[in-house]
């Protein structure tokens, strides 16, 4: 844990992903930064961590502009340069290929802790930022006068009181933040379980990313670096508790027939665990003083892998807001500049949130007619280079 000053221009709450995404882009700047965590991190383990994200192509240039990856940990990320998408209840598929988009990878797959140490190895390291882990953060104080400025006090319970002018709530999805400066937040289940382990199979995953849409839910098989493959599996709720009582052999065959073997046989698993799968989104990002990146703004659902990049693009649309703002001289921690950032993301994470819950409902159909539609949309978007491509351009590049 880094000394603990009494001011500071920005407080990130928070020390995972994009609060260090964050972080991390203020480190050499102006900015005096404290980010406050209660959890130390676990040391990287050797086998690696079940729960992970796909890192578009958007966020992997920023990262490699400020070294991220340049990182004893860099063996762990697994590039995929194939993504195999099909209809378990038809014929219907759609196949993307990094080499017709002239790219060397559509993305990678990292596990979450390795890029949370990666992006804190940099942040710890940095002069102008303290990483203040672990401390519990006892109250929160946050008031305003006007729109240009607040009052913000942070005290931890190490008795220390922390001031600052801006105050970053990358607190997840019961942001503290988020409920200090009283903005409302709509919240809203699946009634769907997101099951995780990491599994081996019989056959190579090619460095693709598959993903099987079946009526009870999307199944991901995600590449990892040594081999395996992390899967993603949103299932009923009975469904799921079903999946769980599972023995070993029996839960490897359940999970191979929902894949449709294409990666032959599941031969290993790892220990299984459940997630509640809920969408929702924020009133509002900022308000004087303050603002919210990542699950304490909005949430969705994991069948595309878009939510880690979702809150890391948050939080380089507020880094650039706050960085240009400061430059031009201008009031960097005053509502109408935070709204910009809030102009920038949060339509972008609507549409996205919108996107992935008509998804999941229009796969959810166990209908004939309708799954011959969608079957049919499939293969005819495989069909049309133009259309595909302008897609996973979209998916890509955030």
């Amino acid at each position: 844990m880094n000394s603990v000053k009494d001011a500071y221009d920005i407080i990130i709450v928070g020390g995972g992903m994009v609060g260090l995404s964050f972080a991390n882009e203020l480190i050499g700047s102006d900015f005096s930064v404290a980010v406050i965590e209660r959890s130390e991190l676990k040391p990287v383990a050797e086998q690696p961590d079940c729960r992970v994200s796909a890192i578009n192509r958007s966020a992997l240039a920023r990262f490699g502009k400020t070294g991220v990856f340049q990182s004893g940990l860099s063996d762990r990320v697994c590039a995929f340069e194939k993504m195999f998408v099909w209809d378990q209840t038809g014929a219907g598929q759609i196949e993307f290929d990094s080499a017709e988009l002239g790219v060397s990878e559509l993305g990678v797959i990292i596990e979450n802790n390795v890029l949370q140490q990666m992006l804190l190895d940099k942040v710890a390291a940095a002069d102008n930022i303290d990483y203040l882990c672990p401390q519990e953060i006892v109250s929160i104080e946050y008031s305003f006068a006007d729109v240009r400025a607040a009052d913000i006090r942070v005290r931890l319970d190490s008795e220390s009181t922390l001031t600052a002018k801006l105050l970053i709530g990358a607190d997840g999805v019961n942001s503290r933040v988020r409920e200090v400066a009283n903005i409302q937040r709509n919240r809203q289940p699946y009634q769907q379980q997101g099951l995780v382990c990491n599994v081996t199979t019989s056959e190579s995953h090619q460095n693709t990313a598959w993903q099987c849409f079946m009526p009870t839910g999307p199944l991901a098989f995600l590449p990892l670096y040594n081999g395996q493959c992390s899967i993603v599996w949103s299932l009923d709720e009975d469904a799921a508790r079903a999946a769980m009582a599972l023995d070993e052999q029996a839960f490897m065959k359940a999970l191979a027939e929902a894949g449709e073997y294409r990666l032959g046989e599941v031969t290993e698993v790892s220990q299984r665990y459940l997630f509640p799968l809920t969408h929702g989104h924020a009133a509002e990002y900022v308000k004087p003083g303050l603002a919210l990146i990542g699950d304490a703004a909005h949430n969705i659902h994991p069948l595309a892998g878009q939510g880690a990049n979702l809150g890391i693009a948050d939080a380089f649309a507020l880094a650039d807001v706050i960085i240009e703002a400061r430059s031009a001289g201008r009031q960097w921690a005053a509502v109408h500049t935070l709204k910009k950032y809030q102009r920038q993301r949060k339509g972008a994470n609507t549409v996205m949130e919108m996107s992935m819950t008509g998804f999941k409902q229009l796969f959810g159909y166990n209908n004939a007619f309708i799954s011959e539609l969608r079957n049919a949309g499939l293969s005819l978007v495989d069909h049309l280079p133009a259309l595909k491509y302008s897609i996973i351009r979209q998916a890509l590049n955030g």
